[in-house]
């Protein structure tokens, strides 16, 4: 009997699939469901003895992730990311957790602990970062968002007391590549929802973003990187509400045809500009 089964969905992941199937090698089965990965990411999820799926589309991180919840056999699920690691003393928790002939909740939330730039972030509204990761197969689905998809669980929680180190951003350019990805996918979200937005109200969301940030979560105690970090997420609003902006607008990309060109008369007869009339 399949106790406890681990699901990550993955692309492109190979700097991250070894070293996240390796702190999960508690695990009855690692379940690694891959949507179009051009790297070596299958091959080392199969070297590291993950069982290895494939989907040639992309439906969304919610719906991609049930259907990584539908491979898993155990009766107990815990979903990672790829850029995700489990703690040992988070993996000795949950393997004392199993080991009990019953459980006192069907799912636990977890506190995840996230680096940026160099740095383990420990405030920003980074930490402590509580996600309900681990769960009964039968109680509990993902969201079908898009993208900031959650676990749809009915009932009491427990928490756990061990951490998911978290690895977001290889650098920069990786931070700017998934803010532009991700909110691409949040505008059409947004839009199909209804939702619209002024340029006025784009403003205040990205002025309040890096305030809540910045300052109500105590950004500032997390140094330089805390403040980047801060604007970032500004920037990222401010990449989801213009999209939104121009999806509301069906702005035609394409230039307008220029206007009647002026005659030559009338170009003759305008006045000169002000520094030749000095001359």
């Amino acid at each position: 009997m399949i106790k406890l089964s681990v699901t990550i969905i993955t692309k492109n992941e190979a700097a991250h699939i070894v070293s996240c199937i390796e702190s999960v090698a508690f695990a009855d089965e690692v379940i690694v469901l891959d949507s179009g990965s051009a790297d070596e990411t299958c091959a080392l999820a199969e070297q590291a003895g993950a069982r290895v799926f494939h989907t040639a589309d992309w439906p969304g991180f919610g719906p991609q992730k049930n259907r990584a919840l539908d491979y898993a056999q155990g009766q107990w699920v815990l979903s990672l990311d790829a850029d995700e690691r489990v703690s040992p003393e988070l993996a000795a928790e949950i393997q004392q957790l199993l080991a009990q002939p019953s459980q006192e909740y069907a799912a636990y939330e977890i506190s995840r602990r996230s680096c940026y730039g160099g740095r383990w972030m420990c405030h920003s509204g980074w930490y402590p970062d509580f996600l309900l990761r681990l769960f009964r197969r039968d109680q509990a689905r993902f969201t079908d968002d898009l993208v900031h998809e959650s676990v749809r669980y009915d009932g009491p929680l427990g928490r756990l007391h061990g951490l998911i180190y978290h690895y977001p951003y290889d650098g920069p350019d990786t931070h700017i590549n998934k803010m532009n990805a991700y909110s691409s996918t949040a505008a059409q979200s947004l839009y199909a929802r209804g939702r619209r937005i002024s340029i006025f109200g784009m403003t205040v969301k990205m002025f309040w973003t890096f305030v809540r940030v910045y300052i109500i979560r105590r950004g500032f105690l997390d140094g330089r990187e805390g403040f980047i970090l801060a604007l970032m997420a500004a920037t990222g609003n401010m990449f989801r509400y213009s999209k939104l902006w121009f999806l509301q607008r069906d702005t035609n990309w394409q230039p307008p045809m220029p206007g009647p060109q002026p005659s030559a008369t009338n170009q003759s007869k305008s006045p000169r500009p002000d520094h030749e009339s000095r001359k």
